[in-house]
């Protein structure tokens, strides 16, 4: 609604379904928007939702603007909103091959998550002139992690390579690497640890030794703070964090609109990016999106930005 509302010269009406969370109801509430007259449909979240949505009204001529970061279900009828792998894999290592971090080990879970990030920085890579050294999986446990720790160190030393790629989160394997690694002998000065999550989530990552130096991407952090004093000043309270996809959502359909009179795949794709909550991001073709993220450095337990988020779409490896 506050997108809606910073639009000019077109209305955007909303109107809310509730899908409990449910695959079945999700669709079926999909199909009760589009009998009603739902141009467009903002939502849901979960992405095997979102897919049960994009079949239910794949012959209505309405496509779906998911907050799922899940690529599998983009194209078609859907776009998927959440910020994803392939974003920030091309954002850090296009970043660090232009400083010279240019021969990357990188190290994933032997799972669905990390088999997708491993796809996103390998691409990434080929896109840049980086060269991913080695690949390495690792069992997602405890002693999967622990017993993968020397193979890493030797990989990066047997290599030659300037730069480890974590692709774990804060919740996962990424503060055990973060201990293990130089108590392990790696040297991480003279080999740039960089990450494919956010490690200020929780901030108290920021503190563990062996990330201080290391890289990785955020959202926009000027755009993020305007959108969140503007919404905390309509509304009394800081925004929810998926509250900026909804925010991009109305603001993509809202521009569209206004400057094509229509919302098909084709007219929503051709803007050359919308100002959304965290930034400028564009929606693709292929039913993903791109969004201009800031290069962010750990120094003393904090966050630094060390090159900003760019001001126009693709330049930085896409």
């Amino acid at each position: 609604r506050l997108a809606a509302a910073e639009l000019t010269g077109v209305t955007v009406e909303i109107t809310v379904y509730d899908t409990a969370g449910q695959s079945a109801q999700a669709a079926s509430a999909a199909r009760e928007a589009v009998q009603a007259g739902a141009d467009i449909i903002v939502g849901p979240l979960r992405s095997d939702a979102a897919a049960a949505v994009s079949v239910a009204v794949a012959n209505s001529n309405v496509n779906v603007l998911s907050f799922s970061n899940n690529t599998e279900i983009a194209g078609g009828n859907v776009f998927v909103l959440g910020n994803t792998f392939q974003n920030t894999a091309a954002r850090v290592v296009s970043y660090a091959a232009s400083q010279g971090r240019n021969r990357i080990v990188l190290v994933h879970a032997r799972n669905l998550a990390g088999e997708v990030a491993r796809d996103a920085v390998l691409r990434a890579a080929q896109a840049s002139s980086a060269t991913v050294v080695n690949v390495i999986p690792y069992e997602f446990s405890q002693d999967g992690v622990i017993s993968v720790v020397p193979q890493i160190v030797s990989t990066v030393r047997d290599n030659g390579a300037n730069a480890l790629m974590l692709t774990s989160d804060s919740s996962g394997a990424l503060p055990f690497f973060a201990q293990l690694l130089p108590e392990n002998g790696l040297d991480t000065d003279a080999v740039r640890m960089m990450g494919l999550t956010r490690w200020d989530t929780p901030p108290q990552t920021l503190e563990l030794s062996g990330l201080q130096g290391g890289w990785f991407a955020v959202p926009d952090p000027q755009a993020t703070a305007a959108f969140s004093a503007r919404y905390e000043a309509a509304y009394g309270t800081p925004p929810h964090i998926l509250g900026a996809l909804g925010f991009d959502a109305i603001r993509a359909v809202g521009e569209t609109a206004s400057a094509t009179g229509r919302l098909g795949a084709a007219d929503l794709t051709a803007s050359s990016g919308f100002q959304g909550a965290n930034g400028l991001f564009r929606l693709l073709s292929d039913g993903t999106n791109e969004r201009a993220l800031a290069i962010v450095q750990v120094i003393q337990n904090q966050v630094a930005t060390i090159d900003p988020a760019p001001r126009r779409l693709g330049g930085f490896g896409f």
